[in-house]
Order: C-alpha cells, then sequence, then structure tokens
C-alpha cells in the first residue's frame, strides 16, 4: 500500500525546473532569475574561470553553501516557498546575483 501511495504523490510532484548559471570573469550568469513559488528547481552551477573570488556560491535564506570547483557542474535542488527576493553571493560576498520568486 506504501508503494502505491508514494508512486501517486510522485507522479503528482512537479518535474523540477533545470536553471543553468555560470560563472565567469564578469560574474554570475545570468544575475537575475524568475522563479515560480512551489516549483522546485534543479540549479546547475559551473565556475568557468579561476579568475574570480565566486569560487563557493551561498545562499543565506535557504542555508544552502556549495564549492564550485572549476569546470564541474555542481546542482543544488530546492523549492522555493515564498514569493520574493532570494540573494545568492560567493563566499567573501563580492559578487552575487538573485533569485526572483513569483
Amino acid at each position: 500500500m506504501n508503494a502505491i501511495l508514494i508512486a501517486v504523490l510522485l507522479a503528482a510532484a512537479p518535474a523540477a525546473r533545470t536553471i543553468e548559471l555560470a560563472v565567469t570573469t564578469k560574474g554570475f550568469e545570468p544575475e537575475k532569475v524568475e522563479l515560480k513559488k512551489g516549483e522546485p528547481v534543479h540549479l546547475v552551477v559551473t565556475r568557468k574561470t579561476d579568475s574570480t573570488c565566486a569560487t563557493e556560491i551561498v545562499i543565506k535564506d535557504l542555508g544552502i553553501k556549495k564549492e564550485l570547483p572549476l569546470n564541474k557542474a555542481v546542482a543544488i535542488d530546492f523549492t522555493p516557498q515564498k514569493s520574493g527576493e532570494i540573494s545568492y553571493v560567493c563566499g567573501m560576498d563580492m559578487i552575487g546575483g538573485r533569485l526572483l520568486v513569483q
């Protein structure tokens, strides 16, 4: 019975939206991303340069802090629960961007 319930819940769950972020010499690109409240997000961050202090990403509002190894995709999965703006920054709080949740 539990297996059936789990299957039904998984089938009803919305698919995660994949968003790719790159760390370049210009910073995080794109700098601004629009999201929907309650929509699961699969954020894939790839640092493409060594000429940056953005060797990690910090999303304080979500309690997320991840290292960003050079040329390796790092996946971050979350579901925004409220509308508004979620900021993300590098570990030194110098380079960042915004997730705009509708």
